[in-house]
């Protein structure tokens, strides 16, 4: 069951005063700077991350408090050089969220999402951003960056109409990749297969497919059984480096009906 608002509002301002005492009173608290916490507030996110594909709600609640905290700590270094605090932190999400949805606030209409999509980019275009892209992070990872990528561009049209035109660039790609194989050009090689890579996630979008989800599927799904295959050569008291193709290729079989 739900808190109410009042015991929503009060847990947050414990969680204020927590931190404030925190600063004040720990010496490791003290030294943190937005730079030091940056690596443990990504570290953070992946690990909400993992929880929310693993569906493990209880985990997700610890993570996101985890979460949480690196945002209240950020506001309140913010504050200490009175550039901002965490009311202005969430005054301007506030204001921004307003702005960016004129079909709830204004009088805006959208038939669907793809709308709500492409009049949320034409604002940031009117708001002063130089490229509908230039909202994609530099450092997010290569397969996350292409999915926000492509994502982006389709919010402002430009973007296939069916996914069965993808699925023939999907071809297309492949095709050409195996032609610089075949030559033997490992530069020409790598662009191709980048181009088979951006096309397949291209797909994946049109088949409301999250390719990051998707691919952390099967990486679990492939170290669960690669475990077993390590288990059961542990039980056999036989190195795995000694155990053939063949004996492996049997207790992988056995791990794919687990």
């Amino acid at each position: 069951m739900s808190n109410s608002r009042e015991a929503q509002l009060k847990a947050f301002d414990r969680l204020l005063t927590i931190m404030d005492e925190l600063r004040e009173q720990c010496p490791w608290d003290k030294k943190q700077t937005m730079q030091s916490l940056r690596h443990l507030t990504i570290e953070e996110t992946y690990e909400l991350g993992d929880a929310i594909l693993d569906n493990d709600l209880a985990e997700i609640k610890k993570e996101l408090g985890d979460v949480l905290l690196h945002i209240v700590f950020y506001a309140k270094i913010g504050s200490e050089t009175n550039d901002f605090d965490i009311a202005d932190v969430a005054n301007e999400i506030c204001e921004k969220l307003i702005h960016r949805h004129p079909h709830i606030y204004g009088d805006i209409k959208v038939e669907n999402e793809e709308d709500v999509k492409r009049n949320w980019e034409n604002l940031k275009l009117k708001e002063g951003n130089k490229s509908v892209l230039s909202g994609v992070p530099k450092s997010l990872p290569a397969l996350v960056k292409a999915n926000r990528i492509q994502d982006k561009v389709a919010g402002v049209g430009f973007d296939w109409e069916e996914p069965e035109q993808v699925y023939e660039k999907v071809k297309e790609e492949l095709a050409e990749f195996q032609l610089e194989v075949n030559n033997g050009d490992p530069d020409k090689m790598e662009a191709e297969f980048g181009d088979v890579l951006f096309s397949m996630i291209n797909y994946a979008r049109f088949l409301k497919i999250n390719p990051e989800n998707a691919l952390e599927r099967t990486n679990k799904k492939f170290i669960q059984r690669f475990q077993y295959l390590e288990q059961k050569a542990k039980s056999l008291n036989k190195p795995l480096c000694e155990m053939t193709l063949a004996e492996m290729d049997l207790y992988w079989q056995e791990a794919k009906t687990l």
